[in-house]
């Protein structure tokens, strides 16, 4: 067995990913049959009165976008949910895209996610709210797993959830299981005292009017999307503000079902130098702060 089989047979992507791939299309490459079995499919998100809110940013989004909605139109739901899409200034074919789509969608000037993100919560019409991102795939049972310890404990007022990185190859499978792992371990110790640090905005929910009232994700330095030139960590990034404005009500709670992995892309590593170099910085940065994340300080 070669090298890449050997690795494909430890490390096998989950089945549910595979047609959300359109075999690595660009959208301009796919068929008036799979643009309309798409739509179709999204057409179940547009109630007017929903249970559940699903947002996303989007800058500059054409090429990924719509896997992102498709693995989001083949969740399975029992209640009501919308999606909506914040469009921030995209200068590609994101807001064609959309319309074409059928998805119920905003625009934000003010260039930001943070921006796009408030904007977003300002619109949700759902009682709980789920944030979403632009380069990463879900799992068909995600937006049922992540609001229902909302539902089961008035305590729980935000979740966030595990994820998993999309290999652009299979040499970067082993180096990327490895980084889960770890990443594992930090999210369990930062629990201890400073779990907001956990929160991520693509895999996060929270109940809407609470988010809202708290704050919402208003931050004084705006962060970037991932996919910008430049684009940098701040250290006060608008998921943690929101987890942070969560926790003066309730409490936060992690979503350990494997059914509720999300699958994200690797640009934000990519952008570090790639996966090794973002990997080793990354260590580092964790090792110096292990202390706080165990006592607080």
């Amino acid at each position: 067995m070669g090298a890449g089989r050997l690795m494909s047979f430890f490390f096998n992507l989950p089945v549910w990913i595979k047609p959300h791939l359109y075999s690595h299309k660009k959208f301009e490459e796919l068929s008036d049959n799979l643009i309309e079995e798409l739509k179709n499919r999204l057409a179940r998100f547009t109630t007017e009165e929903p249970d559940i809110s699903v947002v996303i940013p989007a800058w500059n989004e054409e090429d990924t976008l719509f896997r992102t909605l498709s693995s989001l139109a083949s969740n399975q739901i029992s209640n009501k949910v919308e999606i909506i899409v914040v469009n921030n200034n995209s200068t590609d074919k994101t807001q064609e895209i959309l319309e074409r789509l059928g998805v119920r969608n905003f625009s934000e000037s003010q260039q930001g996610i943070a921006f796009a993100r408030q904007q977003g919560l300002t619109k949700a019409r759902g009682q709980y709210h789920l944030c979403a991102d632009s380069d990463t795939l879900y799992p068909p049972d995600w937006i049922e797993l992540m609001v229902k310890p909302m539902r089961k404990d008035p305590n729980i007022v935000g979740v966030y959830g595990r994820y998993s990185f999309l290999p652009r190859n299979t040499e970067d499978l082993p180096i990327l299981f490895f980084y889960e792992k770890i990443t594992g371990l930090l999210i369990r110790l930062r629990k201890l005292n400073r779990e907001f640090v956990n929160v991520l905005g693509f895999n996060m929910g929270f109940i809407t009017e609470i988010g809202r009232n708290n704050g919402g994700f208003q931050v004084k330095d705006i962060r970037k999307f991932d996919n910008a030139p430049g684009s940098s960590f701040v250290d006060e990034s608008e998921d943690g503000t929101m987890a942070l404005n969560l926790m003066k009500t309730g409490k936060l709670k992690l979503v350990t079902d494997r059914k509720a992995r999300v699958f994200t892309s690797t640009r934000r590593l990519d952008a570090d130098g790639g996966i090794l170099k973002a990997f080793i910085s990354r260590g580092k940065l964790h090792s110096k702060r292990l202390r706080e994340y165990i006592s607080g300080r």
